[in-house]
């Protein structure tokens, strides 16, 4: 499945048709018959449209009944997501496909739950909240239904939207187009663009921007499961292996790949785990991997996935050994270090990575739905929206792992020793700067803004008391409590799903030494971001990658990578590039 926000997007947009379905049997007015989805599709990306008719069309609640499902200011509430800012988000083709083919990517947290009771009856809707006492689920006409836990037979997430199919059919074309350009031009607010250091308004582009060269010849692809898509996650260089790397599929599998001087070797594959790893639905599947310390001499390296264990999304991180000559997984039975439930199959997060210290870091996301209602970021007694801290080398009674004496809240009642920070959504990689062991971590956003950090021993980064410096909910705030604004954000304009990178300290551009480098993986952007003394110096737009930007790899020379989504692994070339000094 599309890894996070174009499923978002998909779902979010069919919920704007919901209205429609009631009308579409029966030849609803304006339709034109005959007429396909490329019909519709070429129009809408050929013709001129009229933005004030679209949003008549979509408040019109005789027809479409967009409104009753949307909100369009960022207040959210209602059973659809909110369409804040959405043409800030994505280009008109985007919007256009996920109207077309609302079914097509449909992600936890605004696709369909199913619940059957004991009583033989199946409800349907959004899942808006999981609790001890049961399940709620608001329908397509906003009704929120309270299902006990009691009477909870089974609860599954379903591949088919609450849309019905075809409905661009009760729309003349004109009609379509209008539309479309109503969404394209909900966008933010000048006023909240304001320039601002920690907030800039504008991300000026490089005068040269830094060239993404495929590393590879053929992108790397893997079979559809069950009919949805996936993609690459992530690109790990292995530690003295010049060349050699492992490159990770959502699914489950793994490459190996070298860089010979000559041509392109095969892809071989190194591990198939698709019978095991859950990736389904949602952000889900293979998502993390770490080399040890010690790796050169153990061989040792850990995998961060989802399995589907006892009905539940599972968080697993677990210990693999390579052969003595590192091109090949030894096929040694493997070790579950770690299990992190996670009841409401998102947010899961998606990084392992050991400090400086010899400690395995690993960051599970809040778990959904949106919003965080159970407030899973800001409970002590939770793994869930914390960066956590074991040690791999030891372990301690009745655990494969062992709590660091230092970690902050050892000895803590009702706080899980081992957290290391806390308050956040939805952790989508982090990074220790090799200069100085700093720990800098991205957080997808919610409704407003994406965030960069740096995050320190037993801080509190504010998730869902807090978006990014925005006040945010106050159901789940602690009297006396700190929370730690990020170091910058940025809002809609810019991308709804940020993606963490790595520090720059490579040797072939010493101009960008230090450089913060992450992206967006809707927009594509690559960004650089320099401090100092805590406060963001210089925010530059470096490059745009041809593919979604889910992850980036670093080598043994600190050189960087950027993994395209659809398969293309790009290296970044800094040359004839400099960067501004403010």
């Amino acid at each position: 499945m599309s890894l996070r926000y174009l499923s978002w997007l998909a779902v979010g947009l069919g919920w704007v048709w919901l209205g429609l379905g009631a009308n579409a049997q029966d030849a609803p007015r304006g339709a034109e018959r005959g007429r396909s989805l490329e019909d519709y599709r070429r129009f809408a990306l050929s013709q001129q449209a009229d933005a004030e008719r679209g949003r008549l069309l979509f408040a019109d609640e005789g027809r479409l009944g967009c409104a009753k499902c949307h909100t369009v200011d960022g207040s959210g509430g209602k059973a659809g997501p909110d369409l804040f800012a959405i043409g800030d988000k994505f280009a008109r083709p985007d919007l256009i496909e996920a109207v077309l083919l609302p079914s097509s990517n449909i992600a936890v947290g605004y696709g369909t739950t199913v619940v059957e009771t004991r009583g033989g009856e199946e409800v349907s809707g959004i899942l808006k909240r999981l609790s001890e006492e049961g399940v709620e689920l608001m329908g397509a006409d906003g009704k929120a239904v309270v299902i006990p836990r009691a009477e909870i037979k089974e609860r599954r997430n379903s591949s088919v939207s609450l849309m019905p199919d075809a409905l661009q059919a009760g729309l003349t074309m004109r009609e379509f187009n209008d539309l479309i350009e109503y969404l394209v031009q909900l966008r933010e607010p000048a006023r909240a663009q304001a320039d601002d250091r920690r907030t800039p308004g504008t991300i000026p582009a490089l005068a040269r921007m830094v060239a993404l060269r495929p590393v590879y010849a053929e992108p790397l692809k893997a079979p559809k499961i069950d009919g949805v898509e996936s993609g690459l996650t992530g690109y790990w260089p292995i530690p003295g292996e010049q060349g050699a790397a492992l490159v990770t599929h959502q699914t489950g599998i793994i490459w190996f790949m070298e860089q010979p001087r000559r041509g392109d070797a095969p892809p071989k594959l190194w591990l198939d785990l698709t019978a095991e790893t859950y990736s389904k639905t949602g952000p889900n599947g293979m998502l993390g991997l770490a080399f040890h310390p010690k790796f050169r001499s153990n061989r040792k390296y850990y995998l961060k996935y989802h399995v589907f264990e006892g009905k539940t999304i599972t968080t697993a991180i677990v210990e693999r050994r390579m052969r003595a000559d590192f091109r090949q997984d030894s096929g040694e039975p493997p070790r579950r270090v770690i299990s992190v439930p996670s009841p409401g199959g998102d947010h899961g997060g998606g990084c392992v990575e050991f400090g400086p210290d010899g400690y395995l870091y690993f960051g599970p996301g809040d778990s959904g739905p949106h919003r965080d209602p159970q407030g899973n970021a800001q409970n002590m007694g939770l793994l869930l929206g914390k960066i956590c801290r074991i040690d791999v080398d030891r372990r301690d009674p009745g655990m494969e792992y062992g709590i660091p004496a230092d970690n902050p809240f050892v000895g803590r009642p009702g706080v899980r020793p081992e957290i290391w920070a806390s308050g956040f959504r939805n952790p989508w990689r982090f990074c220790f700067d090799p200069a100085d062991g700093t720990l800098w971590a991205t957080d997808v956003g919610q409704d407003r803004m994406e965030e960069v950090m740096k995050v320190r021993k037993g801080e509190n980064h504010g998730w869902n008391v807090y978006e990014a410096f925005e006040r945010f909910s106050d159901a789940f705030r602690k009297s006396g409590e700190t929370y730690v604004a990020p170091l910058m954000a940025y809002r809609r304009r810019y991308g709804n799903s940020i993606t963490g990178g790595y520090v720059y300290r490579g040797r072939s551009a010493p101009a960008f030494d230090g450089v913060y480098v992450f992206g967006d993986f809707n927009t594509k952007m690559i960004f650089g971001l320099q401090e100092s003394g805590g406060e963001p110096r210089v925010v530059r737009h470096l490059a745009t990658c041809p593919e979604r930007l889910v992850s980036f790899g670093v080598d043994g020379e600190g050189e960087l990578y950027a993994v395209g989504f659809e398969g293309t692994i790009y290296r970044m070339d800094f040359s004839g590039c400099s960067l501004p000094t403010q």
